[in-house]
């Protein structure tokens, strides 16, 4: 198989090879739809895991404040340690999803390197970085510290 890029096609060119063309266009743009699909899929994970990371945090500190405040007394330690939980929750949800989509993402690269390879096709475009995982891995050490800060009573939070 050659390495050089076949010739250019256009109205004139023959119906066969214009429908190998097309076809292998909207594979590569399949491609970039999978991904971006990935993508989503990982936001939806983002958000579950932001929401109970912060209702963790917010109960925490609501009941810690009733309590330094001496408003109430009991049972401030079962609703502090439900805090805590979820907030733990939602950095184990995190983590299992970021795991997820590392390993999907190198699976969808490895099938379009291995159908560039065959020639199927054109592979010109690359993968940009997915600033969605950049999010999910920022959102994971703010719930680290976070939940650091509620379990040892330290840190800024």
């Amino acid at each position: 198989m050659s390495d050089a890029r076949p010739e250019h096609v256009s109205t004139k060119s023959n119906p066969d090879r214009i429908s190998v063309e097309l076809s292998s266009r909207r594979t590569g743009m399949s491609f970039q739809r999978t991904r971006m699909s990935a993508d989503r899929t990982l936001m939806s994970v983002i958000r579950t895991s932001l929401s109970l990371i912060s209702f963790g945090f917010t109960i925490f500190q609501i009941f810690q404040k009733l309590n330094d405040t001496e408003v109430i007394r009991s049972g401030v330690h079962a609703a502090r340690n439900f805090g805590v939980a979820l907030a733990l929750l939602g950095i184990a949800m995190l983590v299992i999803g970021i795991i997820y989509h590392i390993q999907f993402m190198m699976e969808l690269r490895n099938e379009r390197d291995a159908m560039k390879a065959e020639g199927l096709v054109h592979g010109e475009s690359h993968f940009p970085p997915s600033f969605t995982l950049i999010t999910a891995f920022l959102l994971l050490a703010i719930g680290i510290v976070a939940s650091i800060s509620m379990i040892f009573n330290v840190g800024p939070f």
